[in-house]
């Protein structure tokens, strides 16, 4: 995910400074990754340099004072351009676990011990995110069924694999 469109798209709801910046990020969007103070300055100054956005103010505080930042129209379009663009689906044709499961078979380890110690991995963090999208808000509910959609899809490839490595081992051999 692009932080600076993130940003960029916080701040069209108003001006913000950094710290406040950092702290919807990650209520929103940041859970299991927080962005470092240093990730949401850094990218404020290269937005700021592109353009996208402006010093609106200073506002004094307990601490050190704090600039706001108030989105331009170059960024209003900027942030609208990217969110009607379709991000690259994830194709994952070069595989670990493909790889994993080869070399056992080439190597005569037994690749079933591979497929077998993935999918208890797998079904593992599925029970996690389980737990968390019952225990969480919408927000929760919504990013733990999209992993545990991908999940899902990885255990259906799992268990083909699992059906076909007899086949897999001829060709391994071949």
């Amino acid at each position: 995910m692009s932080i600076g469109h993130a940003l960029l798209g916080l701040l069209e709801t108003g001006p913000r400074h950094g710290y406040d910046l950092k702290r919807v990020y990650d209520e929103r969007f940041g859970q299991d990754r927080p962005l470092a103070y240093g990730q949401v300055y850094s990218t404020l100054s290269r937005l700021l340099r592109n353009g996208l956005v402006v010093e609106s103010g200073i506002e004094a505080g307990g601490g050190p004072e704090r600039k706001r930042y108030a989105i331009t129209d170059a960024g209003v379009t900027d942030v609208g351009a990217w969110l009607v663009t379709p991000e690259n689906p994830q194709i994952y044709l070069n595989s670990a676990l493909y790889t994993k499961v080869v070399l056992a078979l080439m190597s005569g380890r037994d690749a079933e011990v591979v497929l077998d110690t993935q999918r208890a991995a797998h079904l593992k963090a599925m029970r996690e995110l389980t737990a968390r999208k019952r225990d969480g808000d919408l927000a929760d509910q919504l990013i733990c069924d999209h992993a545990l959609f991908h999940l899902e899809a990885d255990l259906r490839w799992l268990e083909l694999t699992a059906a076909r490595l007899n086949e897999l081992r001829e060709q391994v051999a071949g």
